[in-house]
């Protein structure tokens, strides 16, 4: 890594990836310390700093841990900008075609 990287936000970082995919059942905080070769208890304080930031949440049926709807806004929210960068462009190259 370099002098930039931290290895915690790192480590966090491939939790949201980790969790993405799994927002039904979620997972348990043990399957995430071995998928991610980590200990249970930086596994909880990840989870816990992702629960504050509105990225993760507990599954209310299991307390199994999963991606919070943000995240998902956050991917429509880019969806929509670049609909708006779509059209733009589509406009933008129809004024410079036009006979």
């Amino acid at each position: 890594m370099s002098d930039y990287t931290h290895e915690g936000q790192q480590r966090i970082l491939k939790l949201i990836t980790l969790l993405a995919g799994n927002e039904i059942n979620g997972l348990a905080p043990g399957e995430i310390a071995v998928l991610q070769g980590c200990s249970a208890s930086l596994v909880t304080r990840d989870l816990a700093n992702l629960r504050e930031a509105g990225y993760a949440e507990q599954v209310p049926h299991n307390k199994q841990w999963r991606l919070s709807p943000q995240i998902v806004q956050i991917a429509v929210r880019l969806q929509m900008e670049l609909g708006r960068a779509e059209q733009h462009l589509t406009e933008t190259r129809g004024r410079f075609t036009r006979g």
